[in-house]
């Protein structure tokens, strides 16, 4: 039977087929997540022609950092993280320690995580989200790879458990900042970087974020989607369905250079190579043509 998967150029309207003036670097893709399950192929094509080359997925848990790990083995450009999400805390035991050490040992990984703490919803207690994050930390220390963090309404521990473990870890960033200025300015004294998303899209709740984007050294600034999640809400066109995807990066990038007042050219440019730094991806990398094997 035939795939009934359409075409890759398809999906996107023609009012949302952007592309990057530079290569870009999306540093947290989601997708192994069930939305990708058909057509990934071709999500990764209109990542290409947006001149998304390179797409960090996001390891969440194990299965997932897995999954991640075995799509970044098939497709060039792709790179996996592997952690415990804080909402996933309470799962944190030896046997899931020793399985994150060995993932944290493949050469497709590059960090450490999605770890952190999110005392906003708390699926896990506070204590369970902490337990998990300084074994984390832990490994990131073991490893020497960066960390991929995650913080919501969880500032002032966030800030309090890197500082006791700074002089131990590496490179860190808070993917998906969403939060405020002394947020901001705390993780800027503990020399952190900063992911960038489509939050900043959102007319009901990105306004602040938009006085603080200037904040954000250059040098020390990286983009992403968080696919399937956070579809900028001021896209010029409808998009069926609603699932974001790494081909709508540069239309953030977009908002980001027009709110830090410079060209958007220049800040692909800049987050590109804070990106391949942070990660320690070889640089000037071209992806190969892929596979056109349906995943």
């Amino acid at each position: 039977m035939a795939d009934a998967t359409p075409p890759f150029d398809d999906v996107l309207p023609e009012a949302l087929r952007f592309r990057s003036p530079a290569p870009l670097v999306d540093i947290g893709a989601n997708l192994t997540h069930e939305s990708f399950a058909r057509g990934l192929e071709a999500t990764i094509q209109r990542a290409r022609a947006a001149n998304v080359t390179t797409l960090i997925l996001t390891g969440t848990d194990r299965e997932h950092a897995e999954q991640a790990v075995a799509l970044a083995q098939r497709h060039p450009g792709l790179y996996a993280t592997a952690g415990v999400h804080p909402h996933d805390a309470s799962r944190w035991e030896p046997t899931l320690e020793a399985a994150m050490r060995e993932l944290h040992r493949q050469p497709e990984v590059v960090a450490v995580g999605e770890c952190g703490l999110d005392f906003n919803r708390n699926f896990s207690t506070p204590a369970e989200q902490e337990h998990a994050l300084e074994a984390q930390l832990g490994l990131a220390a073991e490893s020497g790879k960066p960390l991929f963090l995650h913080e919501r309404d969880a500032g002032r521990r966030m800030r309090e458990m890197l500082h006791a473990w700074r002089d131990d870890i590496g490179d860190a960033v808070i993917h998906c900042f969403t939060a405020d200025r002394e947020t901001l300015f705390g993780y800027r004294d503990l020399d952190l970087h900063i992911g960038l998303t489509g939050w900043l899209c959102d007319e009901r709740r990105g306004h602040h974020l938009r006085d603080l984007v200037g904040e954000i050294p250059l040098d020390r600034l990286m983009v992403e989607t968080d696919c399937p999640y956070l579809l900028p809400r001021n896209l010029p066109a409808k998009l069926k369905g609603r699932r974001h995807e790494p081909a709508l990066l540069p239309w953030i990038v977009r908002e980001i250079a027009h709110w830090r007042g410079m060209e958007e050219a220049e800040l692909a440019r800049a987050t590109t190579a804070t990106a391949r730094a942070f990660f320690r991806l070889p640089p000037g990398e071209t992806p190969h043509d892929i596979d056109h094997e349906e995943s």
